[in-house]
C-alpha cells in the first residue's frame, strides 16, 4: 500500500505550485541576497532576514553591496511588494519556507564555527509552526543538518516530515561569474525525508533548470565538500609544479598551455599567490575536521592546504630575491601590491592572500602600499592604510610592484611603462621581460 502523503506536505506543495508560499531568506550576503532576488522575480513573496541593520538599510536605499545583485532590481521588487528586508525574527513564523544562508567560518585553530547556523536554528525553532520547509544552504561538515539543526528544531515539539520538513542544499554561488549566475547552476538537494526533498525540489525548480536530488543531507553536504576539495587539491598540485619549474628555469605557464592541448584527461588549473574566499581554502577543512573526529586522517587534504598556505611566503621569498639581485635591501624597499581582494573583479577580502603577503613584507621591514579599485582603505595590524592613486609619478616611486589580484579595470601596460620591477603572480603579462618576472 502506498504511503499516505502528510497533510502538511499536500498543503505546502499546493502553496508552492500556486506561488502562494511566503519565503524567508536568513542571511542577505553573497548567497542569500541573489537567491532572494531570484525567487521574488518569479513571483514569490520573500522576507529577507539579516541581523546586520546596515544591510537592510542599504537595500532600502538601493545601494549595492553584493556584486551579483543590481540595486535597481532590488528597488523594483521592494516597490512591487515582493521583497521585504527585515531584522525582525517574527517573520520566521509567517514564512512557509525558510532558507538559511549564514556564514560558516573556521576558527583560528581550524575548527568549524557553526555558531551562526546554531543561532539561526534556535531563532527558527522559537517561531517554528506546522507546514514549514527549512533548508540549510550554508556549507558545513557532513551530519550538520541531521545532528545540529534537527535536534534544535525538534525542541519546538514538532516532528520532521509530519509537521515540518528539513533539507540541505549546498550553495554554489560564484561571485561575479556572468556565465554561471545562480539560476544557471544545477542544484543538489538532500532531505531528511522523501517529502522534504520533493518540496525543496519543487521550489528550486521554479528558478533553476536542473535540480539533482540525493538520498540524504549527508550526501548533499559531502558533495559540496568534494567540489571544493577537488579544486583545493588541483590548485595545490599546480602550485607545487610552479615551485619545481622555477627551480628548473621552466615556464610553468607555457607548460600548462601545452598540457591543455590534450582533449581528454586534463583540466587546467593555475598557480597563484595563495587561496582566498570562503570556499576553497576553508570548506575542505570541515571534512578534515570531521574525519579526525572519526579517527581518520585526510592526508591529501591536509597536504594540499599546507602547500597553498605556503604560497604567500613563497611570493615574499621571490620578491626579496629579485630585489636583492637588483641591489635593493628589503628593509629599504618600497613595494606596491596591485589588487588586495581575494578574487578578480570582486569586492571581497575574505581570506585574501594579499593581506598575509602585506604582513610578511612589513615584518621583513619593507614599506608597503597598495592599489585596488574596489578597496580604498585597509586596516592591517591596527594600522589604517589608504590605497594610492595610479599615475606615472607614483608608479616611479616603487622598487617593486606585485600583481596579486588581476582586476580587469587596471591598465597593466601603463603600469609596466613606469615600473622598475614587476612580480606577476597571475600571468597578466604572458611573458617575462626586462622589468617583469612571473610566478
Amino acid at each position: 500500500m502506498a504511503k499516505t502523503q502528510p497533510s502538511q506536505y499536500r498543503q505546502l506543495k499546493n502553496k508552492l505550485l500556486k506561488k502562494q508560499a511566503k519565503i524567508c531568506i536568513v542571511g542577505l550576503g553573497y548567497v542569500g541576497l541573489p537567491l532572494a532576488v531570484a525567487l521574488s522575480k518569479k513571483g514569490y513573496f520573500v522576507y529577507g532576514f539579516d541581523t546586520n541593520p546596515s544591510h537592510i538599510e542599504r537595500l532600502k536605499r538601493a545601494e549595492r553591496y553584493i556584486v551579483d545583485v543590481d540595486p535597481k532590481e532590488v528597488l523594483s521588487l521592494l516597490r512591487q511588494g515582493l521583497f521585504l528586508p527585515t531584522t525582525d525574527t517574527i517573520f520566521l513564523n509567517k514564512a512557509d519556507v525558510i532558507i538559511v544562508c549564514v556564514p560558516t567560518p573556521l576558527r583560528k585553530v581550524k575548527i568549524p564555527d557553526i555558531s551562526y547556523v546554531v543561532s539561526a536554528s534556535r531563532a527558527i525553532s522559537k517561531h517554528l509552526r506546522k507546514g514549514q520547509l527549512i533548508i540549510l544552504e550554508s556549507t558545513s561538515y557532513p551530519t550538520t543538518t541531521r545532528e545540529v539543526m534537527l535536534p534544535i528544531l525538534k525542541e519546538s515539539g514538532l516532528i520532521e516530515e509530519k509537521d515540518f520538513f528539513l533539507c540541505f542544499s549546498p550553495e554554489r554561488v560564484n561571485p561575479a561569474d556572468k556565465q554561471f549566475p545562480l539560476t544557471k547552476i544545477p542544484k543538489v538537494i538532500g532531505g531528511l525525508s522523501k517529502h522534504s526533498t520533493q518540496l525543496a525540489c519543487l521550489l528550486y525548480s521554479k528558478i533553476i533548470k536542473k535540480v539533482f536530488c540525493v538520498s540524504s543531507p549527508e550526501a548533499a553536504e559531502t558533495a559540496k565538500l568534494l567540489e571544493n576539495t577537488f579544486r583545493l587539491v588541483n590548485i595545490a598540485l599546480i602550485n607545487e609544479f610552479a615551485l619545481v619549474c622555477n627551480k628548473m628555469d621552466i615556464d610553468i605557464w607555457e607548460v600548462i598551455e601545452a598540457a591543455k592541448t590534450k582533449p581528454f584527461g586534463f583540466m587546467p588549473f593555475y598557480p597563484g599567490p595563495g587561496l582566498g574566499g570562503h570556499c576553497i581554502p576553508i570548506d575542505p577543512l570541515y571534512l578534515s575536521w570531521k574525519a579526525k573526529k572519526l579517527g581518520f586522517k585526510t592526508k591529501m587534504i591536509d597536504l594540499a592546504s599546507y602547500i597553498n598556505r605556503y604560497m604567500p611566503e613563497y611570493v615574499t621569498e621571490r620578491v626579496e630575491a629579485l630585489l636583492k639581485a637588483k641591489g635593493v635591501a628589503f628593509t629599504k624597499a618600497k613595494i606596491l601590491i596591485l589588487g588586495v581582494t581575494y578574487k578578480k573583479d570582486v569586492k571581497d577580502l575574505r581570506e585574501s592572500p594579499a593581506l598575509e603577503i602585506i604582513e610578511l613584507f612589513q615584518k621583513k621591514g619593507a614599506r608597503v602600499s597598495f592599489y585596488d579599485p574596489f578597496i580604498p582603505y585597509l586596516k592591517i595590524n591596527g594600522i589604517n592604510s589608504k590605497g594610492i592613486a595610479l599615475n606615472p609619478r607614483s608608479l616611479g616611486e616603487f622598487d617593486c610592484m606585485v600583481v596579486i589580484t588581476d582586476h580587469s579595470s587596471v591598465d597593466y601596460e601603463q603600469i609596466k611603462k613606469h615600473a622598475a620591477l614587476i612580480f606577476d603572480t597571475r600571468n597578466i603579462y604572458k611573458k617575462n621581460s626586462e622589468n617583469v618576472v612571473r610566478l
